[in-house]
């Protein structure tokens, strides 16, 4: 079996390394001339770690990235809403990891190289069209040239050129009204250089966290500011773009009004070699990703609101359902249809949830019932409330502790063909 991988991201490059891990072969076309460590944080949640982690990966990201180890949720004055430790200590067996996207792809990047050979990757390939018939899909780009597998996987994000093929009438993107700004800053220790803290609710929101090892008293520190600009519904003002430079005078306001103890957000801010702007879009979930031989996985199948840290995770565990489905499966239509069923149902439920505000409704929750701040959180949502909303989300995101597979997580490289076998499930 061979298999076309349209997008060379995170999603495209995992599921690389997960076929060559089951013996498919595959190769990867990325659109981008070459393959650059771009972007700002991210945070991988224990469900794809433990993912990544049978694929031999884990020592390498925690060279780059930092072991989460609690989750703060405050409102704009600081004041603290929930509180909650992470990754292995709260009881998971893989840590949930703070990481710079542009690490993250590289340690990826690196992997494919290694294991599936330089000529497995092909850039400056940019999808025009894709067919298929009874015995095999082709994927055509602006080059003119062609290549030709038993599946072609649109893994080429929220503006996926294999989407469009396959729903040529979809509308694009719709921007919720909040336009988000993020960058990162070398600055000292965040607490204990292992915390994450949001702070405000959706349409006004503050995320600061580590993404990278301390380097003595020093830590490069992500942050990421939103603010809802319009009543949402509408096209963005400037198509989302993750790598359009922002400006400092537009987002310094929308700043000054968190209060967060520990955080000098204008200093990380002002600080930062260089921030970006994105407005904050998704699409509606699609009736269908599997089409015959062709399929979608992460942005490209369902881009959401980056709320919950779940847009790459969720690409993860993509990756490992299809690569699953085509190692078991002799059809490969039936294997795309099964992947399909599988995680398409799955991750609409999370999009649906995004645009509520996923977990950090708790937050919007405490706002609406104390603008002003409040003495105690218990007289205006009490623990139980706030628990309901934050430890939903997690199960409905599929990363509640019991829902992660446990078992021997390997940490050095995974050879062609010897994936171990799927862990088993708690509970």
């Amino acid at each position: 079996m061979h298999v076309i991988v349209v997008g060379g991201g995170i999603g495209g490059l995992t599921l690389g390394l997960m076929l060559h891990a089951r013996g498919i072969g595959c190769e990867i076309y990325e659109a981008a001339p070459v393959m650059r460590e771009l972007g700002v944080g991210i945070n991988m949640l224990p469900h794809a770690v433990a993912e990544l982690a049978e694929l031999g990966l884990l020592a390498r990201l925690d060279e780059v990235a930092v072991r989460t180890r609690e989750l703060i949720y405050t409102n704009r004055f600081g004041q603290e809403i929930w509180r909650e430790l992470r990754g292995l200590d709260a009881g998971y067996e893989v840590p949930q990891l703070s990481i710079h996207r542009g690490r993250l792809h590289g340690v990826l990047y690196r992997a494919v190289i290694e294991r599936l050979g330089r000529e497995a990757v092909h850039t400056g390939h940019r999808l025009t069209g894709v067919a298929q018939d009874g015995r095999a899909a082709v994927a055509w780009f602006d080059d003119g040239r062609s290549a030709s597998g038993d599946a072609v996987i649109g893994c080429d994000g929220i503006h996926s050129a294999v989407r469009h093929q396959l729903y040529p009438d979809e509308p694009g993107p719709v921007w919720n009204g909040v336009m988000a700004w993020r960058g990162a800053a070398l600055s000292g220790r965040l607490l204990d250089g292992r915390t994450m803290i949001i702070a405000g609710g959706i349409g006004h929101k503050l995320v600061v966290y580590p993404v990278a090892p301390p380097d003595g008293e020093r830590q490069l520190i992500n942050w990421a500011v939103g603010y809802r600009l319009g009543s949402g519904g509408t096209p963005p003002p400037r198509r989302e773009d993750w790598n359009r430079h922002g400006v400092l005078v537009e987002v310094l306001p929308h700043a000054r009004p968190f209060h967060v103890p520990g955080v000098d957000l204008a200093g990380l801010i002002t600080a930062s070699p260089a921030f970006y702007e994105y407005p904050m879009v998704d699409r509606d979930p699609l009736p269908r990703w599997s089409h015959g031989r062709v399929t979608l996985l992460g942005d490209a199948a369902h881009p959401m609101y980056p709320v919950g840290s779940n847009g790459a995770s969720q690409a993860v565990l993509d990756a490992r359902c299809l690569a699953d489905r085509l190692a078991a499966t002799a059809s490969v239509d039936e294997a795309l249809a099964a992947y399909d069923a599988e995680r398409r149902p799955a991750t609409a439920e999370i999009v649906r949830a995004n645009r509520t505000g996923g977990p950090e409704r708790v937050i919007d929750a405490v706002e609406a019932a104390a603008p002003d701040g409040f003495e105690r959180i218990d007289d205006v949502i009490g623990h139980r409330e706030r628990e309901a909303i934050v430890k939903g989300y997690a199960r409905l995101a599929g990363f509640a502790v019991d829902q992660v597979p446990t078992g021997q997580v390997p940490t050095g490289q995974v050879p062609h063909g010897e994936l171990p076998a799927r862990r088993a499930q708690r509970g």
